[in-house]
């Protein structure tokens, strides 16, 4: 007869003892099972136990989690959380550098549970650990030079306590006073600090930066672009992500204005943080990073490739001012930079006082904003009151006069002598492209928390949205030509370029050169047949016999990729558990079992290297009890975290599984492959319909080359739209031959 459905079968260890088989109500009170466990070691004072998971994560079982105990668990009976946190505050302020360090290495493990942080909170645990790192711990100061790495390890410690026990969220950032963050912060600033006690140090920073706009200024106070530098310059990819997440950190909590680009000389080494625009622009900070992270031998991780996405989102996020800005009809030194253009392209004195009647003067002016392709030949200032781009359209075409001078007064002069209406307008491919490569580099919104889609072409110059416009605008007008096209193919035109634009993008040039080169493979005639080859491949055999054959290969196709699914569950794959802090997250996998009736599931300490074995994951769930399979903002996990929920990528990654009574396990998928694969997966397993982006593009793909194969045989011949006629029947049957 199988246990009633609240009672689990569980072992429990305990120090110096034989592990106890037990069954475990689980409608009886936690504190009524510890007391029976207890009493069966005898073993008094019950109040001073709790039960672990004994998984490696060592979390305490509470009356909150204790569903997550399954058959087959094992369990820790252990001091409970109240009486190791008494006896780790007390341990750590012992006098014994030897104790106090094993007590700190025990409280930066402990530190991990929420049950455990918060009771050694609730005693001034943070305030004891911030006395600790302020006052330097002047007796072992003195003995650091001497016993240097003890010392390193002893601070990599307290801070690792400190940023777990922060992580989970019940402290205010704003209670530190400024003496711990000139203390954090000097920690950063002196060249030779212990690897592990920078890289908390960083950690710290940063979320002191994100979390409080006050630590904000104090943080952008100490830190200075000069200490930061070195940290790039080392070989530790780890170290060099910290430090610029600490630099997106300070750029995204900047004060509006003081983002925005100066043009002032300012010694770069120690100019304050807070000055970012700046500092972005400066060629010494961006060489670094391309040559010392970008170019470096060592792969770049996700978490890296994360923040240098961030980087180049927030620096063009820089544009969003001028982008958004009208242009004053009225406003002369505005109206100059037209001048300006028209004196560049025509060679001619750009004083608008100058002699000759008005009339005439008007007219002239006239005739060559037209020959710049404005649209209002008049008042050109007209032409940028539209945002976006606003402004920026004019920046662009200044910067491609004054830098690209030869290649702007080609293409102004090309297009202003044609009399044959294939003239491309200028100012107008200007104002509309500039509004184009703000749509695709997402100019204006903010950093995806998901996304890893860095260009490191975008790296390789200072002024480098300048100079993608130039190349695009070159891009432009040649393919304009290429198209022959009118004014009244401009919309054409237009998507033509983009998709040029977009597909050269999609190969990650590794420097504007690159794309450039790029481009020119993707000529107006390449396009044609790339899209001519992409509707051969969609309008391929629409033939009726063709089309039956497709309708029969199809479930073998679904039969196949069902397998692949399943045996990518079988697999498993590494989750991330987001947290308020990105780079504290914690991992979990899952994995289906082989024979595809339980999936296996469990915490880990880091990503993985290659696949879990299931016995290393503790948790199961058998196939038979999920109930349903929820997505996006329906899954409990959105609705509860209030940040995520607003974040329109992870929403699009996250999926539940909903099993016996209203009971979930929520998944945030690392990508949108993995998404697909696992609801596919999922929804295989219980018997229903896989309707993912990514099932409908394996099938295509596939149904399309097992068609190709099948049909090969047939190259070269016409086939028939209708069967051929059955012939009559054979006025006798005497060629039978009769086997019997």
């Amino acid at each position: 007869m199988p246990p009633p459905a609240d009672t689990v079968k569980v072992a429990i260890e305990w120090p110096g003892a034989f592990p106890k088989l037990m069954e475990i109500d689980q409608k009886k009170p936690l504190s009524a099972i510890i007391k029976e466990v207890c009493e069966g070691w005898s073993l008094g004072n019950h109040d001073n136990f709790a039960l672990q998971i004994a998984d490696g994560t060592n979390f305490y079982i509470t009356e909150k989690n204790r569903s997550d105990i399954k058959n087959g668990s094992i369990l820790r009976l252990t001091t409970s959380p109240y009486q190791t946190a008494l006896q780790l505050h007390e341990r750590i302020q012992s006098s014994s550098m030897d104790a106090k360090l094993e007590a700190l290495k025990d409280l930066a493990s402990a530190s991990r549970d929420v049950t455990f942080a918060l009771d050694f909170i609730n005693m001034d645990g943070i305030s004891l650990l911030t006395q600790m790192v302020e006052s330097g711990t002047e007796r072992y100061q003195k003995l650091q030079k001497i016993m240097k790495p003890c010392f390193g390890d002893l601070l990599s410690f307290t801070l690792t306590a400190f940023v777990e026990l922060m992580d989970h969220g019940v402290v205010s950032w704003d209670t530190f006073s400024v003496a711990f963050i000139k203390k954090i912060a000097g920690y950063v600033n002196k060249a030779a600090t212990d690897a592990a006690v920078l890289q908390r140090s960083l950690a710290i920073l940063e979320s002191m930066v994100l979390n409080s706009q006050d630590l904000y200024h104090k943080v952008a106070q100490e830190i200075t672009i000069g200490h930061l530098i070195p940290h790039l310059q080392g070989t530790d990819q780890d170290i060099q992500t910290y430090t610029v997440a600490v630099i997106n950190a300070l750029f995204l909590k900047a004060p509006e204005e003081r983002r925005q680009f100066d043009e002032r000389v300012v010694d770069i080494l120690n100019c304050p943080l807070t000055e970012m625009a700046h500092i972005l622009a400066q060629k010494q900070l961006r060489s670094i990073i391309l040559s010392n992270v970008i170019r470096s031998p060592t792969p770049i991780n996700d978490e890296m490739a994360h923040q240098l996405y961030v980087l180049q989102v927030l620096t063009f996020n820089l544009l969003e001012d001028r982008m958004m800005t009208k242009m004053d009809p009225q406003d002369q030194a505005q109206r100059d930079i037209i001048f300006e253009l028209r004196r560049i392209a025509f060679d001619v004195d750009c004083e608008p006082n100058g002699g000759g009647s008005v009339d005439k003067r008007k007219s002239m002016y006239t005739r060559d904003y037209k020959k710049l392709g404005f649209i209002n030949h008049v008042n050109p200032a007209v032409d940028f009151t539209q945002i976006p781009p606003g402004m920026l359209a004019l920046d662009n075409m200044l910067y491609l006069a004054r830098h690209h001078q030869d290649a702007y007064i080609r293409i102004v002069l090309e297009n202003s002598s044609r009399e044959d209406k294939h003239e491309c307008p200028f100012g107008r491919s200007s104002i509309e492209l500039t509004k184009m490569l703000c749509e695709i580099l997402k100019v204006g919104e903010l950093p995806s928390e998901n996304c890893h889609n860095f260009h490191p072409m975008f790296f390789t110059h200072d002024r480098s949205f300048e100079e993608f416009f130039c190349i695009c605008i070159q891009l432009l007008n040649k393919t304009w030509k290429e198209m022959r096209a009118t004014g009244e193919d401009f919309n054409k035109v237009m998507q033509v370029v983009r998709e040029q634009i977009m597909r050269a993008l999609t190969l990650k040039p590794n420097s504007l050169d690159q794309f450039k080169s790029r481009l020119q493979n993707l000529s107006y005639t390449e396009i044609l047949k790339i899209r001519q080859s992409e509707r051969m491949n969609q309008e391929d055999f629409q033939s009726r016999p063709i089309l039956e054959l497709r309708e029969k290969i199809q479930p073998e196709i679904m039969e196949l990729i069902k397998q692949q699914r399943l045996n990518r569950l079988c697999e498993g794959t590494c989750f991330r558990k987001i947290s308020s802090r990105r780079r504290q997250d914690k991992f979990w996998y899952c994995r289906l079992s082989p024979n595809h009736k339980v999936l296996h599931y469990g915490d880990l300490e880091e990503s993985p290297q290659g696949e879990v074995p299931h016995d290393s994951l503790q948790d199961k769930l058998p196939v038979a009890d999920i109930k349903a399979v929820i997505t996006g903002k329906d899954c409990p996990h959105m609705k509860e975290k209030g940040a995520l929920k607003q974040n329109k990528e992870v929403l699009e990654l996250a999926f539940s599984i909903l099993y016996e009574s209203d009971e979930y396990l929520n998944f945030i998928a690392p990508d949108k492959h993995e998404y697909c694969v696992w609801t596919d997966g999922l929804n295989a397993l219980l018997g229903k319909e896989m309707t993912s982006d990514y099932t409908k593009s394996d099938m295509d793909t596939l149904l399309s080359m097992e068609m190709k194969l099948r049909l090969l045989d047939l190259e070269n011949i016409q086939i028939p739209e209708a069967p051929p006629p059955i012939p009559k029947e054979p006025s006798n049957y005497d060629f039978v031959y009769d086997c019997n």
